[in-house]
């Protein structure tokens, strides 16, 4: 009867460890995926910034694209940078995947509009810098590498200022 118990127990420790590893890996990818919505472009606020009248109940917010920083209000390249955005979604019905929201209550997210990657385009055209701060992605990274090679966008100023370097003398008063 000892052999039958220890059958039992070994069958009961190797099914705990295997539910424990489940619920580990499925939490974990729960909390990794993202969630998307749909709605229309009804107000661009700059470069990477955007407010999005959702389809289902009529309701306005605020998205962030992911990724990347544009030149700040009053800063070179602002204006075009935000003319860009308004140009690839304004007016247009996106999908914004996401997984979070950010310090200002902004929907932090990764937008769409005809399988198109806005957040990958305004890096490509040369309107935007890719976030380091926040990202580790080997493909902004390459795009902003080939921008600036192409002199694209805010890539033709010979000294263009990131933003958070802009934000940075903005706060010390230097500019």
């Amino acid at each position: 009867m000892k052999f039958v118990n220890n059958i039992n127990v070994t069958k009961s420790i190797r099914i705990l460890i295997i539910l424990t590893i489940s619920v580990f890996f499925y939490s974990n990818s729960y909390c990794q995926s993202k969630d998307s919505i749909i709605g229309k472009v009804i107000g661009i606020s700059d470069g990477d910034t955007f407010s999005l009248l959702l389809e289902k109940d009529n309701f306005e917010i605020r998205v962030r694209l992911n990724d990347i920083d544009c030149p700040e209000k009053k800063q070179p390249y602002s204006q075009k940078s935000k003319k860009k955005l308004s140009d690839l979604i304004f007016g247009r019905q996106c999908k914004v995947y996401y997984s979070k929201k950010d310090g200002y209550g902004r929907v932090l997210g990764t937008v769409f509009v005809n399988n198109v990657n806005i957040n990958e385009e305004m890096v490509r055209s040369g309107f935007a810098w890719h976030f380091k701060k926040y990202s580790d992605s080997k493909i902004f990274s390459d795009l902003e590498i080939k921008a600036r090679k192409l002199k694209l966008g805010l890539w033709q100023d010979p000294n263009p200022i990131s933003p958070w370097e802009w934000r940075k003398l903005k706060k010390n008063k230097k500019i």
